[in-house]
């Protein structure tokens, strides 16, 4: 009795025992890693993202647009710089109560004289006395370094009727205007050789696009004061006059937007075609560098009067102004260089 007894009970242990064994193969199992699967669901999830990214960024979003809306505040800022001249020019100069300004240029000023000429209206518009001594179809840069008798438009760059002012001698201008077919040359010559430039309180200077069309380079810089670069001649005619006037403002108008026409007939847009020396950007940022060297006033007309955008409204053509156009770049001169009288205008 007591046998069987034994046996039950050993039976009993191996039973329990297989049951532990059972458990704890069960709480030791894990099921495999497979690196494989793992891999392969990261690709499946970025795949599916990025084609709900893209279809989202085809689907795009509704915008809303006001045409009237005022976007003035992302226009392109002009790049004026006006500067007084200092007091101390002015010592010993007796005021003789009338502002007497002097153009000088090109085309933007010779052509269309007349009560809707630029010159007549900066003087409508300031009351002040106003000459012209602007010569068509010149450029401010000379074609040669030294006069060539055989292009006689360099006796009217700009460095040359400078140099002409401040010394007084105007025999090379007034012999080159004989050999010129336009009439207006030696009147105008005639005209700046008797002014007293004693009574001149502003010279104004305004080049249009000619220098970027005519290929003048725009600079050198290795030689700041050459002539027969745009830059450079402005320096030179700038300082040649300081120095002989220096009770004079000088003020300088920079070129608009203009287009250049191409060996085919067409228009091509002056600020995006680089005919050898930059676009007309590039000319319009050397010319306020030039400018600021001189210290003297700088008006930017290319992206603060006629631009890209309005110049249908302001030009007759690839570069001439109509009546609008003078008007504006009358106004321009006027709001910076006399805001006095641009407030009277508009009271």
């Amino acid at each position: 009795m007591s046998q069987n007894h034994e046996t039950d009970h050993q039976t009993i242990d191996t039973e329990t025992v297989d049951a532990e064994t059972v458990d704890t193969e069960k709480q030791g199992r894990h099921f495999p890693i497979n690196i494989h699967f793992i891999f392969l669901a990261a690709i499946v999830l970025i795949i599916g993202f990025s084609a709900y990214r893209l279809y989202r960024w085809n689907q795009g979003e509704q915008v809303e647009y006001d045409p009237n809306a005022d976007t003035s505040e992302f226009d392109v800022e002009a790049m004026d710089n006006i500067i007084p001249l200092a007091p101390d020019k002015l010592e010993g100069r007796e005021d003789d109560g009338v502002t007497t300004i002097l153009c000088l240029g090109d085309d933007p000023f010779s052509l269309n004289q007349g009560e809707s000429g630029l010159a007549e209206q900066i003087a409508a518009k300031t009351g002040a006395t106003v000459y012209n001594g602007a010569f068509t179809g010149t450029t401010a840069a000379a074609q040669y370094a030294s006069y060539n008798d055989g292009y006689i438009l360099d006796a009217f760059s700009f460095s040359y009727v400078a140099q002409s002012l401040a010394s007084g001698n105007f025999d090379l201008m007034k012999t080159a205007a004989t050999y010129s077919y336009d009439e207006a040359f030696p009147k105008t010559t005639a005209m700046l050789e008797t002014l007293d430039m004693n009574s001149v309180d502003v010279i104004c200077v305004m080049y249009d696009g000619s220098d970027y069309i005519n290929k003048r380079p725009c600079d050198d810089p290795n030689a700041p004061y050459s002539i027969v670069t745009y830059t450079g001649a402005l320096r030179a005619g700038i300082d040649a006059i300081q120095e002989a006037y220096p009770h004079i403002r000088i003020v300088v108008m920079s070129h608009t937007f203009c287009h250049h026409i191409n060996e085919a007939g067409n228009f091509e847009n002056g600020d995006r075609v680089d005919l050898g020396h930059g676009t007309l950007s590039h000319y319009l940022r050397k010319e306020l560098d030039a400018a600021s060297d001189c210290g003297v006033s700088f008006i930017d007309n290319f992206y603060g009067s006629i631009n890209e955008d309005n110049y249908l409204d302001y030009m007759t053509d690839y570069i001439h102004f109509n009546d609008a156009g003078h008007a504006l770049l009358a106004d321009r001169f006027v709001q910076c260089i006399f805001p006095e009288s641009a407030a009277e205008t508009s009271e």
